[in-house]
């Protein structure tokens, strides 16, 4: 049973986690929305990142401030809405959080080795994201003591129902 105030779980980690496979899958599970937070770059950042450029925080700030209007528009369309997003750095979570009480929103990181990720982003086709990227992403990533912590070396549905028994 997720806790009544839950209205936003944000999936988060580093590109080929399996933020856009695992959103969904927990939507299913939630009846949701399930939204990819990457849907929401302008095509300025996205031309950037196929470029091989990681972001810059001043590119990030407006995406942010996109997502948590999302977030606050979402509270009134679906009981409970997830979005897919890096969210690496404490500060980027602290943008999507705003105001929100830890009940209302949780973020789930989605933990895995370098090994199992680059596997992923080898065999991933047509994202923008480069697999060259992700060391800059790995040196990004600043886990706190407020995020759930899900590995990612099972089965899409294990990691599903890991999740939920977490949420829980």
């Amino acid at each position: 049973m997720l806790h009544p105030d839950l209205k936003t779980i944000i999936i988060m980690g580093v590109s080929g986690a399996g933020k856009s496979v695992i959103g969904s899958l927990l939507a299913a599970k939630l009846d949701a929305v399930f939204e990819d937070g990457d849907d929401f770059h302008p095509p300025e950042n996205k031309a950037k990142m196929s470029s091989g450029t990681p972001l810059t925080d001043d590119d990030r700030w407006p995406w942010y401030a996109v997502l948590r209007q999302r977030i606050e528009d979402m509270r009134h369309a679906t009981p409970i809405y997830i979005l897919a997003c890096s969210a690496l750095k404490p500060i980027y979570r602290d943008k999507l959080r705003a105001h929100d009480a830890p009940e209302t929103l949780r973020f789930v990181l989605l933990d895995g080795t370098r090994e199992i990720i680059t596997a992923r982003l080898a065999g991933r086709k047509g994202h923008f994201m480069p697999p060259s990227l992700l060391d800059s992403q790995l040196a990004t990533l600043d886990p706190t003591p407020d995020l759930i912590r899900v590995p990612i070396d099972g089965r899409p549905e294990e990691i599903v129902a890991d999740i939920l028994q977490k949420l829980a």
